[in-house]
């Protein structure tokens, strides 16, 4: 699976450094030099790393990070904050709005490369969180009170794609439970619409369950990984 990450800052010399850095560890990079482009990217990107600029126009590198750590896709993406703000209030308040990691400008080299070897395991952990394994469980779902019975074709540590006779709206929440094997009680949570192909087929995010049923998943699944 391909690694990317986006580099959301105005200072285009800090943008290339990174990048260059990045390839070198076999990341490819999406670069952003105006803020306001960032949420609608960021909404429908994933990312394996992000690098945000703390100080910019808004929405500067702390609501950026905000927006990450509530969505579904990128919430648990590493951050990199890039900042020229070295007062402990600014760390506290970057660490606050979601950020893994600081990188304070002028960015030097051999720091930044340091600081990406060290995100390689948070990336690795993020890609295997949303690898898919193809897997047929049987898999039922609640909406408006109505049961629907489906069956998953693909299913990752964050959400799973079923094949069902009826269609809900994207962005509706349903209740699920998910029958992994018929040795392990029913995986039980709330879930997201978030894409529909054709009239069958149907993604559920999965990033509202409990701690237990992430761990009861996670169990499941992290011996399927290849």
């Amino acid at each position: 699976m391909e690694k990317r990450a986006i580099i959301v800052d105005d200072e285009p010399a800090t943008c290339e450094l990174i990048e260059k850095v990045l390839t070198s560890a076999g990341i490819k990079s999406l670069t952003v030099t105006k803020s306001r482009e960032a949420p609608e990217i960021l909404r429908h990107g994933r990312f394996a790393v992000a690098f945000l600029d703390y100080h910019m126009d808004f929405p500067d590198g702390r609501a950026l990070a905000r927006q990450m750590r509530t969505s579904g896709s990128n919430r648990m993406t590493p951050i990199v904050m890039i900042s020229d703000d070295q007062r402990p209030a600014a760390v506290s308040e970057g660490f606050e709005a979601g950020a893994s990691f600081f990188l304070y400008k002028p960015v030097d080299k051999e720091r930044l490369q340091r600081l990406v070897r060290a995100t390689q395991a948070s990336i690795e952990s993020g890609m295997r969180r949303t690898r898919r394994v193809e897997l047929k469980s049987k898999v039922n779902i609640r909406f408006r009170g109505q049961e629907i019975e489906g069956e998953t074709i693909n299913v990752s540590m964050e959400g799973m794609l079923i094949r069902t006779s009826r269609m809900v709206p994207i962005g509706s929440s349903v209740e699920v439970c998910l029958q992994m094997s018929r040795t392990q009680k029913p995986i039980l949570g709330v879930g997201s619409v978030v894409r529909v192909h054709g009239r069958e087929e149907m993604g559920i995010h999965l990033g509202r369950l409990t701690l237990e049923e992430s761990q009861k998943l996670q169990e499941y699944l992290l011996p399927l990984l290849p």
